[in-house]
């Protein structure tokens, strides 16, 4: 890329890495975690879980398909994750600046360009993934021009900046459910109006329990779900009734946070779309895909809750549920989006429940 200016990732052990900016020209902080996805960025830049996160892709080659443009579904995007960029910066090996494919509109250095996010190309991003994964995420920041100082992302509650203001109605399908939007990703919201639901999405700290509902579904979303004391609150309530609760990634460590379990933050996290996992008590595994940086910790759950399925690579919780109740959630994403989609038949399951719980209570 011809004319490129400098720039250079500097991280908390003071690495020093130079490389070359696209994008926008300017200086970033957050946390430097990395993603083995080998394709799907504009998915991943828009998902909210990556809020707050210098994201590095190991992928040696990006920007060659550049970024499709915008089209709408029942008001949201149809594309991408979320109305806007959520990284705070990119780093990746060769950018390419040119680009093709059937549906660009653009290239990826345009498009953070105009979120006013800074990329860096030319850094050697097996050396720097081998460093995370021996060191953990670690906080790190872009230079250009002017510095500035590194920012833990996680010391803030991520998911009041990214979830909704007020509450939105999508669809108009036989079975009410109730998103809670931590941070939600679009693609959630489409499997669910594809299979004919309600939906009444609403800010994490909304008080559902005072809506009439069929089911329940807690979104995934950024940073450390201990913050979400508001959600936690909420959903300890939901959890004293009958009605079937879902949730995905953030939502899953909400339900085990609020079923009286606890957290804990993994050394780099899970972000990728091969991530293998094995549902417990069985031997059927599935391929996955992932963007969470904290796990719940099982041996801290009540006896009335289980692990629901395990990652095959490090043995932590990828999902709950209660022995008894219609509760369950997964760490990983069935809607995936980028990523494989052998795990979205839980969507279905979760509506299975709701058909039996409104069954079961008398309702038409």
């Amino acid at each position: 890329m011809e004319n490129a200016k400098s720039v250079k990732l500097v991280l908390e052990d003071g690495t020093e890495i130079q490389g070359q900016s696209f994008g926008a020209f300017t200086s970033a902080a957050g946390e430097v975690v990395f993603s083995t996805a080998m394709t799907g960025y504009p998915e991943n830049l828009t998902d909210p879980s990556f809020a707050g996160q210098i994201l590095v892709l190991t992928y040696p080659m990006v920007g060659n398909y550049g970024v499709p443009g915008e089209e709408l579904y029942e008001s949201i995007s149809k594309i991408f994750e979320s109305d806007k960029i959520h990284i705070a910066g990119l780093v990746v090996n060769y950018y390419s600046e040119e680009h093709s494919h059937w549906n660009a509109a653009k290239s990826l250095g345009d498009w953070l360009a105009e979120y006013n996010i800074p990329g860096i190309f030319g850094v050697d991003t097996r050396m720097l993934t081998k460093k995370l994964r021996e060191k953990g995420a670690m906080l790190g920041k872009i230079v250009a021009e002017e510095d500035v100082p590194l920012h833990d992302p996680n010391l803030e509650n991520l998911v009041a900046q990214v979830s909704p203001q007020g509450v939105q109605h999508y669809g108009t399908g036989q079975h009410k459910i109730v998103l809670v939007d931590c941070g939600t990703k679009t693609n959630i919201i489409r499997c669910f109006l594809e299979r004919d639901v309600e939906l009444i999405r609403v800010p994490w700290d909304y008080d559902f329990t005072q809506l009439d509902y069929d089911g329940l579904f807690l979104s995934n979303g950024p940073g450390d779900p201990k913050m979400c004391t508001a959600t936690i609150g909420h959903l300890q309530t939901a959890l004293g009734q009958d009605k079937p609760i879902f949730g995905i990634c953030l939502g899953s460590q909400l339900m085990g946070l609020a079923a009286g379990g606890d957290t804990f933050k993994l050394k780099y996290g899970h972000r990728s779309h091969n991530q293998p996992v094995k549902l417990t008590g069985t031997q059927r595994s599935y391929i996955t895909s992932q963007n969470h940086g904290f796990a719940v910790d099982t041996d801290t759950l009540p006896a009335d809750w289980t692990m629901l399925f395990e990652n095959l690579n490090d043995g932590t919780c990828e999902g709950i549920k209660h022995k008894t109740k219609p509760f369950f959630s997964t760490q990983f994403h069935p809607e995936a989006a980028g990523g494989p989609q052998d795990t979205e038949f839980l969507f279905d399951q979760f509506l299975d429940e709701v058909e039996k719980y409104k069954s079961n209570a008398g309702k038409k």
